[in-house]
């Protein structure tokens, strides 16, 4: 566990520097507020004495009155402003937070979210935010407010009648030690309510994610119970910080009554001496009934801050994460001439894990223009270098280059511009099929313009439009979550519309096919590579198939077979089938299946009509 430091706040400074006239005028608000909440107590002495004395007129306590009205009236303008300012500069700098963790989530590696659960990112961005917020408005104004009152109470009490006072300020050091000791029990405490609350939220929000798979095992139950437990775990660790408030409180209210019941021993006896009037004995109360919030406010104070300081601290755990994948300084200048390879490997090896290479010197060119198709079995390394080429993971230096210049010399975001990636996992957003194919064009997302041209044309390309008929809303229609409303097959190609309506110059399809039918392939393919094809006054765009349907890999100019990281073959088509390698025994395994599959349904039995099946004529 984390050593808990009141340091993390220094963070914030660029925000307090930013609301600093907010503060300050909600502090002269705040100060005002307490100066006419400490002025009751005069009103109530001066009458008190008016009327102990029996020589006083109606007109003197209804002036009294007035004046109490209007300080009233002061007081709660006072507390108003205050709360506008403070709370309202802490709201900002909430938000402001949040949108800067946000964003530096955004530029974080893909190895980052490897490490880290979504849960616990969510719960950070939340719940740790909202305690942070609170540290910054209550946490401060308790720190404030209970310092100037409980010093401005003493002065007062102290000038008032200082022999009454003095004993009644008896329990005050043992509350100074009691706070002292419970604000680091409740720190540490808090951070592990803290990390309790992220694992609950992380399995809630894998619970949801895969809750087609939990009711397909019918597991229900099984995460039912698990989150049970999480969440037993949340309340225990909110428990002991309970336990902690309900010895804290009840000791700070004990030591306070105390002092109430030395100034009614004290305060009681000088009245009765005529040293004290009546009058000063009620305000003196009233004042130590006032002691009572400072009191409580440091009890309120130290349980915020601490809460502050270990959520600021998560917050700033995640701001401090420094990307490893990031563009250089002085990004390079890529090679722009048509006739330039838009591809080239040169001794490429890559490891995960330190001595167990995925990718084994690997050397490999590819043309501007050429469609190349990539196969090898399960974990041969084909996403890894994919993931290469744009940077996902990061290749050694001088071992991959993109038109001529190492990818790690590129401007990041100009190096994945170039690319349309259809992965795997075709992710789609809970939005419409619309806009999740938009989301490939580089311009805002809302609404068609000049773009409905483009949006069509992918569409086509992909086959998606012939589905067009059979959602409820066309274009407009919303696919839920991951795309929960489509067929596999309807997600993929949204997802390759979505890599093709922006032209990239290099389009990568990996493995984005599996879930259709061989025409529909067939069509894709042909469309796609149609359109992407060398043509006057424009240079051929770069294609990468990769696939484990030779069918689909029979339409590359040449094709790159990897075996445990390496290149085991390489060629077109043709040579590869003709040199009787793996290429040519899946060619022909599929070729086997796919005839077997068309004798299956070429010699299956007419369904039989039911009419027919009498006893004389059943066939039995």
């Amino acid at each position: 566990m984390q050593k808990l430091s009141l340091k993390e706040f220094k963070s914030l400074f660029p925000y307090f520097k930013q609301y600093r006239l907010r503060y300050f005028w909600g502090f002269v608000c705040l100060v005002i507020t307490d100066a006419a909440q400490m002025a009751i107590p005069q009103f109530i002495r001066v009458a008190v004495d008016l009327i102990s004395s029996g020589k006083f007129n109606w007109y003197a306590v209804l002036a009294l009155g007035g004046g109490m009205v209007a300080v009233m009236g002061v007081l709660s303008g006072g507390r108003f402003l205050w709360r506008y300012f403070i709370h309202g500069s802490s709201r900002r700098i909430e938000a402001e937070l949040r949108e800067r963790l946000f964003a530096h989530l955004l530029t974080l590696s893909y190895d980052f979210y490897q490490k880290n659960k979504i849960g616990d990112l969510m719960a950070r961005s939340t719940n740790d935010l909202n305690a942070v917020r609170q540290a910054i408005s209550m946490g401060l104004v308790a720190f404030v407010d209970g310092t100037m009152m409980a010093a401005a109470i003493l002065v007062i009490i102290f000038i008032q009648d200082a022999g009454t006072a003095l004993p009644a300020i008896i329990p005050l050091p043992l509350i100074t030690i009691l706070i002292l000791f419970f604000g680091n029990a409740v720190g540490k405490r808090f951070q592990r309510a803290q990390e309790t609350y992220s694992t609950m939220s992380d399995t809630v929000q894998e619970t949801f994610a895969g809750i087609r798979v939990i009711k397909s095992f019918v597991k229900e139950w099984w995460f039912i119970k698990k989150f049970a437990d999480t969440n037993d775990d949340y309340r225990e660790a909110n428990m002991t910080l309970v336990k902690i408030f309900g010895i804290f409180f009840p000791l700070i209210s004990f030591l306070s009554g105390l002092t109430t019941l030395i100034v009614l021993l004290v305060g009681g006896g000088r009245v009765v001496e005529g040293l004290m009037s009546p009058g000063d004995l009620v305000a003196l109360f009233s004042y130590l009934q006032m002691l009572i919030w400072p009191l409580m406010g440091t009890g309120f104070m130290v349980n915020m801050i601490q809460r502050g300081a270990v959520s600021l601290a998560r917050v700033n755990e995640v701001l401090g994460t420094v990307p490893t994948i990031r563009s250089p300084e002085n990004p390079g200048k890529a090679l722009s001439s048509p006739g330039e390879n838009a591809m080239e490997l040169r001794h490429l090896s890559f490891s995960y894990i330190e001595g167990s290479k995925v990718l084994d010197d690997i050397n490999l060119t590819i043309q501007r223009g050429t469609v190349v198709g990539i196969l090898g079995r399960t974990g041969s390394g084909k996403s890894t270098l994919i993931k290469t080429l744009t940077r996902m993971v990061d290749p050694p230096p001088g071992s991959v280059f993109v038109h001529g210049l190492d990818v790690r010399e590129w401007d990041l975001d100009e190096l994945r511009s170039l690319f349309g990636v259809t992965p795997q996992d075709s992710y789609l957003f809970s939005d419409s099929i619309k806009h999740n194919i938009r989301y490939g064009l580089e311009k805002n997302p809302v609404g068609l313009g000049d773009d409905e041209a483009l949006l069509k044309k992918a569409a086509s390309l992909s086959a998606i439009d012939r589905d067009l008929e059979t959602f409820h809303q066309g274009w407009d229609t919303v696919i839920g979550e991951r795309g929960l409303t489509l067929s596999g097959g309807q997600k993929q190609r949204v997802a390759i519309s979505r890599s093709l309506i922006g032209g990239p110059d290099i389009l990568i399809l990996d493995d984005s096919l599996s879930a259709v039918d061989a025409e529909t392939e067939k069509r894709v393919l042909t469309g796609l590579l149609e359109e992407r094809r060398e043509r006057p006054g424009r240079p051929g765009q770069t294609t990468i198939i990769v696939s484990h349907r030779v069918s689909a890999l029979g339409y590359a100019d040449l094709v790159v077979v990897l075996e445990k990281g390496r290149v085991s073959e390489y060629g077109s088509p043709q040579e590869l089938v003709a040199r009787g390698g793996f290429y040519a025994r899946m060619a022909a395994l599929q070729q086997l299946a796919a005839e077997g599959r068309n004798i299956q349904e070429r010699d299956a039995p007419k369904r039989l009509d039911p009419g027919q099946l009498t006893e004389g004529g059943s066939g039995v």
